[in-house]
């Protein structure tokens, strides 16, 4: 037990950071939780029977097949054919908001000590996050030999890779999230329009955001779109802790990072009505996505990459 959360300890998105580069990063985490999966009922789970053969000296022998050796005193190996249908396509929202906690940001957060934080150092940035997490989730298909295709908007779509397995591919989608820029506006539901007219072959839409829009009723319509043309979707909803638990004391400047409004004032004067508003947010977005059949996650930036990627896997596999 004390080796796991040690090891989960090294999965902490801030320590990641320090890495630096996110190739190395994935593999990192990726290698690790495939290792984790060894006694999962996931193992296994890109690969399909197709046939026997009898085996040859050299080959490994947790492939052989005992019950037909019982019955025919032969050793026979199970031969699996692997699937490489399952394109994936990864939509980012590169809007401002995910920038939250820039430098900036931080240096407005006085009541927040460094331990009550992460205790490793600055948060990581809900887009920075995001980089880590959709890194991980490339390399994990590239290994599954999926493909995977990415795009990024704010209020429009700025770049679209199609789907791909090749590992030039992966380094490809590495170096747009090295280079990614955010932008004032956001408009999340008309570029998941653009996206789903594009998308000609069905697969699994996986959109990462942190949802921040006028109207989330087009977020929604967006999302539904992809749903309705038999993509099967998630959704990580992508937030920081200061954004979910708004524990601050002392007071502080509130800027929309958007508008550039700001107010500045005591936090206990707005905590009651933020939270409420706040959770009103998430119950509808988690409402009414669920009745749509579309699997909605809210993802702490806080949380290690590797609880994320086994969300992915439960949706692929339908367990949830």
């Amino acid at each position: 037990m004390q080796q796991t959360i040690e090891g989960r300890r090294y999965l902490n998105p801030t320590i990641l950071a320090q890495i630096g580069n996110l190739e190395l990063i994935a593999r990192y985490v990726v290698e690790g939780f495939i290792s984790g999966l060894h006694k999962s009922p996931y193992h296994g789970f890109s690969v399909e029977f197709s046939q026997y053969r009898q085996y040859m000296p050299g080959d490994d022998t947790k492939h052989i097949d005992w019950k037909v050796y019982g019955r025919t005193d032969r050793y026979y190996i199970k031969q699996f054919e692997e699937e490489t249908n399952l394109n994936c396509y990864i939509l980012l929202d590169t809007s401002e908001s995910m920038a939250h906690p820039a430098p900036e940001d931080l240096e407005e957060i006085e009541a927040l000590s460094q331990d009550e934080t992460t205790g490793v150092g600055e948060p990581l940035s809900k887009l920075r996050y995001a980089s880590f997490l959709i890194a991980s989730l490339s390399y994990f298909m590239a290994k599954q030999r999926d493909a995977v295709g990415f795009a990024y908007f704010d209020d429009k779509v700025h770049q679209y890779l199609p789907a791909r397995s090749s590992a030039s591919h992966m380094h490809s989608i590495l170096l747009t999230l090295e280079n990614l820029q955010t932008e004032k506006q956001t408009r999340i539901g008309e570029p998941l329009h653009q996206i789903a007219e594009r998308l000609t072959k069905r697969g699994l839409v996986i959109l990462i955001s942190d949802l921040y829009d006028d109207n989330p009723d087009e977020v929604i319509d967006g999302l539904e779109h992809l749903r309705y043309d038999g993509h099967e979707v998630i959704v990580f909803h992508v937030l920081s802790e200061q954004e979910v638990a708004f524990e601050f004391e002392k007071l502080i400047r509130f800027v929309d990072s958007e508008t550039d409004q700001e107010i500045i004032t005591t936090p206990q004067v707005i905590q009651e009505s933020y939270l409420s508003n706040f959770n009103d947010f998430i119950h509808h977005y988690r409402t009414t996505l669920n009745q749509s059949d579309i699997d909605y996650n809210i993802i702490n930036t806080s949380t290690p990459i590797d609880r994320s990627l086994s969300s992915y896997l439960a949706k692929r596999q339908g367990f949830i």
